[in-house]
């Protein structure tokens, strides 16, 4: 009778001791650090939607029509999903997008989604895009200086933002397999908030208000279930950029998986100083990330319609390739304004240059026997 007693407590401890299972995000976080123990992952937005030649043709991208292969991280944005809109602020059909990432999500690929909410204090309910003047309504609307405030404390304006986040969710559920797993997803809201040209930057609300606005969708996400999101803080580039500055309204260890940079060149003049600004900011950007335990990236980066053709060799990757960080992610290519490669341009063959690089990863170098 004692020998069975040892033995079902022994079991028990057994059982105890054991790992719980990872969960989806977990999986991504282990795989997104063992990947950057090998390079730099490429990212690009709206890679598979349309380039400057083309729109929505299956299996196109100017990334893979110059160097052959997809970019390793794809970046997608949920602005417009808040209000009920089948397309997203730059006319991305979300039921597209859900099978582009899906696609690239079996490709081996990982997904980035941020988020573009409209005003919730100057839109109209049901108004969409449609007849809405540029800023207005808009992301970029600051002319009501407090609307995180008024999303928190107006009960009008937080039942509002209560459905704009359900249909978050809803669309969040579309992202499965087709045996039913959830696609992991690293998700980037709320960033640029140390500028102020969207809603939430830091002149129009209180670090308290911040946190707690990144606290009530986080929280409704994983109370709906989303264990598959990991969760990335990303503030702009900033001259002289300190640990204590990256930090300033960063909601916490608990809360945050990945720290990030958004940081731009936009004319050739700037080459220097967009060299120097990005190694100083990466440098705190790692070290910080480093002592929290958290994966650093350059969430979003580029040089606006690439009028420095080597730009990618002479400049982007000198920034870069001393830095342990996760990925970079290139803006979109649109007609009028685009930061990635494309074949009609110069800077192809830099690209090409930039691929081939030992320290850049690719689909092709993140797949998984």
């Amino acid at each position: 009778m004692i020998a069975v007693a040892a033995v079902a407590l022994g079991a028990c401890t057994s059982q105890k001791n054991a790992e719980a299972p990872k969960t989806v995000a977990q999986q991504l976080l282990d795989r997104l650090d063992s990947l950057q123990q090998k390079g730099i992952m490429y990212g690009h937005q709206d890679d598979p939607m349309y380039g400057l030649t083309w729109e929505y043709q299956k299996d196109s991208s100017d990334v893979k029509n110059v160097c052959g292969d997809y970019p390793a991280i794809m970046g997608f944005d949920l602005g417009g999903i808040e209000m009920g809109d089948q397309k997203n602020l730059d006319s991305v059909p979300f039921t597209r997008m859900t099978e582009e990432i899906i696609a690239h999500h079996q490709r081996g690929g990982i997904v980035t989604l941020s988020w573009h909410p409209r005003n919730p204090v100057t839109t109209i309910d049901g108004g969409g895009n449609a007849g809405q003047k540029f800023p207005e309504g808009t992301a970029w609307d600051v002319t009501d200086s407090v609307v995180v405030r008024k999303i928190l404390t107006d009960s009008l304006v937080h039942e509002k933002f209560q459905g704009w986040m359900q249909r978050v969710s809803d669309f969040l559920a579309t992202l499965k397999t087709a045996d039913g797993q959830k696609i992991p997803v690293i998700f980037r809201p709320w960033h640029e908030n140390s500028g102020s040209w969207f809603w939430w930057g830091e002149k129009l609300c209180t670090v308290e208000e911040y946190k707690a606005l990144w606290n009530m969708l986080q929280d409704k996400l994983s109370a709906d279930g989303y264990d598959n999101l990991v969760w990335s803080y990303s503030p702009g580039c900033q001259d002289g950029l300190t640990a204590e500055r990256l930090l300033d309204r960063y909601p916490g260890d608990d809360r945050v998986d990945m720290l990030g940079l958004d940081g731009y060149q936009w004319v050739p003049e700037e080459k220097d100083k967009f060299i120097e600004r990005t190694r100083q900011n990466l440098t705190v950007l790692c070290e910080v990330a480093k002592a929290h335990n958290l994966i650093p990236a350059l969430t979003e980066t580029g040089m606006k319609n690439m009028t420095q053709p080597d730009w990618w060799t002479s400049t982007l990757l000198p920034a870069v390739e001393e830095f342990p960080i996760s990925y970079l992610l290139t803006w979109r290519n649109y007609k009028k304004e685009w930061f990635g490669p494309a074949t009609t341009k110069p800077d192809a063959q830099y690209f090409v240059e930039f691929y081939n690089s030992p320290k850049t990863l690719f689909a092709k170098d993140i797949q998984t026997p």
